[in-house]
This record gives structure tokens, C-alpha cells and sequence, in this order.
């Protein structure tokens, strides 16, 4: 018998919820679904979807028998108990402030309390997917990137999220860690090609897909993105000599503009005693999906648990 999981990609303004064969490592594509949010909505409206969607997806098994039920959550969110606290800085989920959403889940799909439903940082499963599946997998030290509306950092060694060692941050992240005139998420995320993009031209742009297809002809947006290269790998640099890192994974929207920023990017890195190799990851959110799921592996959620990653 399969030993079957559901993985979920929590974003705000969708779920995707697909099921998982733990024991194969691999995700079956028949079982996919996403399902429109209101990030913005109330309580009962926004868990009202994610059940639904649940639902659609285990519509074809029976979903107590169903090893676990595992989320890409984004923060701030109490990642072991299941309870939601997104503050005035996210904009989404406002009315899951304080809501236990494991009792919720529990409750609405009537099941049995020692049933696994379970949380880890949504950039963390990403990388948790993304370093499971070649070519990542053959590395042992790797740092995973989404680059997208946030910035996004995990640290692996041999497969598992580090943090609090190294010298890498307690919570495992660099969205905060000063940088230039800010901090780092000011300057690795779309509003920053955006702003940077306004300040240059005085003109507005939608986002950075439309950013690079204007750089087929457009000599600001070459330069912009080259900007962003050159800031990334000098970010980056200590960060990897720290982790003695073999292996950067970019994921998320900006990582499909790669060409556009890798000769910046990889300059930097030429101060570098070794050079890690760079893979942009083509799951797209099946990392996370893969990443969930596996959190209904026990042995796998307890390391998570005794490392601290969750918590």
C-alpha cells in the first residue's frame, strides 16, 4: 500500500495541494489543485478554501488513512503549534491573526487528533524540495534562494534546514540582515526592480517579466538587472564562505530573468576561493509541494523538530 501524504503551497492568493508517495519520492500529477484565495478574506472564507481544495485533492483516497497533511506556510506563524500571527508588515491573512489553524483544519475535516497536519516556512520548503531532486541533490551544503515578492533563504547540510550554527541567523533567514541602505528583502525582491526601475525613468513597470522583456532593447534595464547581480554576489559572498556552500538554488519569479543577471552575479563570486555551482530550479512551487509533504515523513519532521527549525 502507498504511503501517501498531501502537500500544500500556501500563497496569498491561492492554495496548491497535490498528493505525495513518500516511499517513491514523488508527486502524482493526476491528484493537483489549486484553488483562488481571498488572502484578504475572513476566517471562515479563507480556511473554507484550503479545505476545499484539500478535499478536491484526497477526493480519491481516503484522507484518514492519508500519512499527514503538510504546509508551505508563510510567516510570522508559530510553525509547531499551527497557530497564525501575520502582522501589520504582511499584506494577507490579517483575519488569521491568532487563529489556531491546525484545531480549525482538524475540526472541519472531522479528523481524529493524532492525524499529522504540520507546517514549515514556505522559502524552507522550497529548499527542502529543491535540494532533494537532481542536480541539488548531489550537494551536501546548499543555499536556496526565492527571489520573488520576498526574499527567501534556507540553509541546507545533507538534506536538512540548518539554522543557529555556522554563523548562520538563529531563524535560519537573511531577509533581515542589513544590507547597503536597508535590509537585504529591500533589495532582492520585486519592489526593488520596481522602485529602482521608477527612480531611473520616472515611469512605472508592472514587473520584473515585463522588466525583462524590455531588456532586448532597453540599455536601463540591462543595467538594472546587472545591479541586482552585482548586489546579490556580494551579499552572497560571505554567507557562502560562512556555510562553505557548493551549491546555490535559485527558485521563485525573478530566478527566470537568471540569464539577465548571471555575468554580475557570477563577477562577484570571482573573489570567491571556490566557486559554487548555480542551479535554477524547474519545479516552480512543486518544491514546496514536495517539501510539505515530507514533513508527514516522522523520522524527517523530528530531526526538523530537534534542530529547531520548527518551532
Amino acid at each position: 500500500m502507498q504511503k501517501l501524504s498531501v502537500g500544500i503551497d500556501i500563497g496569498g492568493s491561492h492554495i496548491t495541494c497535490q498528493l505525495f508517495d513518500i516511499e517513491a519520492n514523488h508527486l502524482l500529477e493526476s491528484s493537483k489543485v489549486r484553488v483562488e484565495v481571498d488572502g484578504n478574506g475572513s476566517k471562515d472564507s479563507i480556511i473554507g478554501s484550503w479545505v476545499n481544495a484539500i478535499r478536491q485533492t484526497a477526493s480519491k483516497v481516503n484522507i484518514k488513512e492519508l500519512k499527514g497533511i503538510g504546509f508551505a506556510m508563510p510567516g510570522p506563524f508559530d510553525y509547531l503549534n499551527g497557530v497564525a500571527w501575520f502582522d501589520k508588515n504582511v499584506d494577507k491573512f490579517h483575519h488569521l491573526t491568532g487563529v489556531d489553524v491546525k484545531t480549525e483544519l482538524f475540526q472541519k475535516l472531522d479528523l481524529p487528533a493524532s492525524f499529522p497536519i504540520r507546517f514549515l516556512n514556505d522559502a524552507a520548503s522550497f529548499a527542502v524540495g529543491a535540494a532533494n531532486v537532481e542536480p541539488a541533490s548531489k550537494f551536501k551544503r546548499i543555499i536556496a534562494l526565492t527571489l520573488g515578492t520576498g526574499f527567501g533563504t534556507t540553509f541546507i547540510k545533507n538534506g536538512l534546514p540548518v539554522a543557529g550554527e555556522e554563523g548562520i541567523p538563529e531563524d535560519g533567514f537573511l531577509y533581515h540582515i542589513p544590507f547597503q541602505k536597508s535590509i537585504a528583502d529591500e533589495y532582492f525582491s520585486t519592489r526593488w526592480f520596481l522602485n529602482e526601475y521608477k527612480n531611473q525613468t520616472k515611469k512605472e513597470i508592472s514587473g520584473v517579466k515585463k522588466l525583462a522583456e524590455l531588456a532586448a532593447k532597453d540599455e536601463t534595464a540591462i543595467e538594472i538587472f546587472t545591479l541586482f547581480g552585482k548586489n546579490l554576489g556580494s551579499f552572497l559572498i560571505p554567507w557562502i564562505q560562512k556555510f562553505k556552500a557548493e551549491c546555490i538554488v535559485l527558485g521563485g519569479n525573478i530566478s527566470n530573468s537568471f540569464p539577465l543577471f548571471k555575468s554580475a552575479l557570477l563577477s562577484e563570486f570571482t573573489t570567491l576561493d571556490f566557486q559554487p555551482e548555480i542551479v535554477i530550479s524547474e519545479l516552480d512551487e512543486n518544491a514546496a509541494l514536495i517539501g510539505s509533504a515530507r514533513l508527514c515523513d516522522d523520522a524527517f519532521y523530528q530531526r526538523l523538530v530537534e534542530t529547531k527549525i520548527i518551532k
